[in-house]
């Protein structure tokens, strides 16, 4: 039962911290865009944003006050280094 609850707070704490810097909250202005930095952190948390989107109107996937091509590198270098590594971790079929 510990167990249980012990995972359970881990997984809370994890997904509040996760949440602080969320896209379209409201803390990047015009004056200071996201840049390289901010647009990996907003691909580490996409699955996050992905599923808080869905619920709230003001959060997104995808921070729009950018940098541009440094946003959008840092975006995609999380996104495929975070989910495309999955691969490396597969167990591999023997073929007999």
């Amino acid at each position: 039962m510990k167990k249980i609850i012990f995972l359970f707070v881990l997984i809370l704490l994890t997904t509040t911290l996760l949440t602080g810097c969320i896209p379209g909250d409201g803390r990047i202005t015009p004056d200071d865009p996201a840049g390289f930095f901010w647009g990996i952190w907003h691909g580490w948390i996409a699955p996050v944003s992905l599923i808080l989107s869905i619920f709230n109107d003001p959060y997104q996937l995808y921070e729009p006050i950018n940098s541009g091509f440094g946003y959008d590198f840092g975006f995609y270098i999380a996104l495929l280094g975070g989910f495309g590594s999955f691969s490396l971790f597969r167990k591999k079929k023997k073929k007999d």
